[in-house]
């Protein structure tokens, strides 16, 4: 461990307020552990003459920390993360929502810019996720997909950071609805579809109401459904912006990806064409379909000589990942996940599959590995 002393970094130190990191003595004893408090300027005028220290590693942003780990801890770190994300969109209410967004997206946006091809895998692999969550699953699986692409394209820190958020809360209004109608096999009732159309409106006066300023951040989650035709809602608008109609997009092919209690979720390739071909000419959906390509982490797959596993990389193109082989070409499960790259000659991928051929016996700190 490297530390630095209390004084160095005075500056995180607010009186009368928790403290943001433990305070030790110069034999790294704990003197004050974090969350205490520091009341007056003598109190830690006495802590700098008693030569008081910080761990270095304390005064890391999550993002930073996320940045240096092993990659073998990401997966744990997303589960946490996603925890604390889950968290914060729940309390969309409270008065300090936009600070606890951002706070907690900030970490998961880290987590999407140190691993693209774990973030996908997040997106594709949803069987252990309930039905009763649907909505939030689905806000941040399109956010997921909104910050990479936004990255594709070119956007800045702030634009793609932006581009989570609508994406986080475009349906904060109805995830209970969202939920609801995950688990539901009758047809959707006139006043849940009431609920539905209304909902871009209902969401952005949330947001407003919990003290979100950002403009375009509020115009994005009320456009999020509106088409260039005017064919969509709420109303009936021709011309968006680029936010709203990347978080559409994401959306679209996000919704096409995940299982409802009447449907089964779209294999990625199909899902990757169902999008191209309604309208082949929207940059948005092209910038989509090359950075997910046409067989994502998390995708299960047959190669040619008819071993089965999972993809764990995207490859050279978007025709050829690198795949986690699970199984043999006779069924027989593999001791350890075995790396196929399918750029290979006859090593490629000949179809997806909608059963998992073993995936469950394995970490995913194994299959980063491979």
């Amino acid at each position: 461990m490297q530390y630095t002393p209390l004084a160095a970094v005075k500056h995180r130190v607010v009186l009368g307020q928790a403290l943001p990191f433990n305070v030790l003595d110069a034999s790294h004893a704990l003197m004050l552990a974090k969350g205490q408090v520091v009341q007056t300027a003598p109190q830690l005028e006495r802590l700098f003459e008693r030569g008081a220290l910080v761990d270095l590693a304390e005064l890391q942003s999550p993002a930073e920390r996320i940045r240096r780990v092993p990659r073998g801890a990401l997966p744990d770190l997303w589960r946490s993360c996603v925890g604390d994300l889950y968290q914060a969109l729940e309390q969309c209410s409270d008065e300090h929502f936009p600070e606890a967004i951002a706070q907690a997206s900030q970490p998961v946006l880290a987590l999407v810019e140190r691993d693209p091809d774990l973030a996908i895998f997040q997106v594709l692999r949803q069987e252990a996720n309930p039905l009763a969550q649907y909505g939030l699953d689905h806000a941040l699986h399109t956010g997921i997909t909104c910050a990479l692409v936004a990255r594709r394209l070119g956007w800045s820190d702030a634009e793609q950071e932006r581009a989570m958020k609508v994406a986080l809360t475009m349906n904060v209004s109805v995830f209970e609805l969202q939920g609801q109608l995950a688990t539901q096999t009758t047809p959707i009732t006139p006043e849940q579809r009431q609920a539905v159309l209304a909902h871009p409106e209902f969401s952005a006066r949330m947001l407003m109401l919990a003290g979100v300023t950002d403009t375009d951040w509020i115009k994005a989650v009320l456009w999020h459904h509106e088409v260039s035709d005017g064919s969509g809602y709420p109303r009936g608008l021709r011309g968006t912006s680029d936010l709203a109609n990347l978080v559409r997009q994401a959306d679209i092919y996000t919704t096409k990806l995940s299982r409802r209690a009447n449907r089964k979720a779209v294999a990625p390739d199909e899902a990757a064409r169902m999008v191209f071909m309604q309208d082949p000419q929207n940059s948005m959906i092209n910038a989509i379909v090359k950075e997910f390509g046409l067989y994502p982490p998390g995708t299960f797959v047959r190669l040619v000589g008819g071993e089965t596993g999972v993809v764990a990389q995207r490859g050279v193109s978007v025709k050829f990942p690198i795949v986690a082989v699970l199984s043999d070409a006779h069924g027989k499960p593999l001791p350890q996940p075995l790396r196929c790259d399918t750029s290979q000659p006859g090593r490629g991928v000949v179809a997806t599959l909608g059963e998992d051929p073993g995936l469950a016996r394995f970490s995913m700190s194994q299959l980063l590995t491979i």
